[in-house]
């Protein structure tokens, strides 16, 4: 099924739309335990789709397209492959669309995507898109994909941060063909609803703009995340992170709690569904939503 069919479909019933992202494993023990423990676990709660992220240049391409295959068929889950721009020709961007097709993958989330370690800006491929609304036309023109777009409630960081600036690309992304959105991480709700109110209040934008929730588990995890994205840690929050310190089952403990108590305040504010950053992990996804009584396996 389509994505933006199910946030329609959620939409109608006025029930939140819960979905989990997972990267592709480097090794084949991780992987392993990603099929027979993570996954298995976070299927049993029921999400309504799962995405897989695409490395840098393609270099997990084989492993997001087997991994979204497997969720699908092996597991009867709903799941969207990661898809960037970087280092990538429209010709090598075709063959990883046909060969999503032919798994029979319906979703695709576009994006531009981050340049490599170590080089500073974003460099297009050769013959190959510069912008993400470049590549969401480009899927959008298969005519059998729904698309996903990112956006950042602070801004992206390259944007020297004007959000403003960075919130009209969003649109531009939308407009090309864009149908819902994920945001990257976020800790103030406050940056998430300025983010929702310029887009539909200035913008004129309807499609789902979805939460970005990263469960934190390691202090020093969760400064070297928000570091590389641009993100912010809210003061009160640092402090008791740095309270903590390395005391990693503290940290998850009050990982937990904060993510609770951040997608209880945007749900009831109008958020149309949570999607969960999970690490490969299960635990803390698993307690934040029976905390707040969601998840099929804790509803029935």
């Amino acid at each position: 099924m389509r994505i933006a069919e199910i946030y329609a479909a959620n939409q109608a019933r006025g029930r939140p739309t819960i979905s989990f992202e997972f990267f592709p494993p480097r090794t084949p023990e991780a992987e392993a335990a990603l099929f027979a423990q993570a996954l298995p676990r976070l299927r049993a709660l029921g999400p309504d789709f799962i995405s897989v992220t695409y490395g840098a240049g393609g270099s997990t391409r084989d492993k997001t397209l087997g991994i979204v295959g497997r969720a699908k068929h092996e597991f009867g889950l709903e799941a969207m492959a990661h898809l960037t721009c970087v280092g990538a020709s429209y010709a090598q961007l075709r063959g990883v669309l046909d060969e999503a097709r032919a798994l029979g993958v319906e979703n695709v989330l576009a994006l531009r995507g981050d340049p490599p370690a170590g080089e500073g800006e974003f460099r297009p491929a050769p013959d190959g898109p510069a912008y993400a609304h470049e590549l969401v036309r480009l899927v959008r023109s298969y005519g059998c994909f729904s698309v996903g777009v990112a956006g950042f409630p602070e801004g992206h960081v390259q944007c020297g941060g004007d959000r403003h600036a960075d919130w009209a690309y969003l649109a531009a992304k939308i407009a090309a063909g864009g149908e819902f959105v994920l945001t990257q991480l976020f800790y103030d709700n406050a940056d998430y609803f300025a983010f929702v109110d310029h887009l539909q209040q200035r913008l004129g934008v309807r499609v789902p703009l979805v939460p970005g929730i990263l469960p934190i588990l390691s202090t020093a995890q969760i400064k070297r995340f928000t570091a590389l994205c641009g993100a912010r840690l809210p003061a009160p929050l640092l402090a008791r992170l740095e309270a903590l310190a390395d005391d990693d089952e503290a940290v998850t403990q009050l990982g937990i709690e904060v993510a609770t108590a951040q997608c209880r305040e945007l749900l009831a504010r109008g958020a149309p569904g949570l999607h969960f950053y999970t690490l490969n992990r299960a635990r803390s996804v698993t307690a934040i939503l029976q905390n707040l009584g969601l998840g099929a396996a804790l509803v029935g």
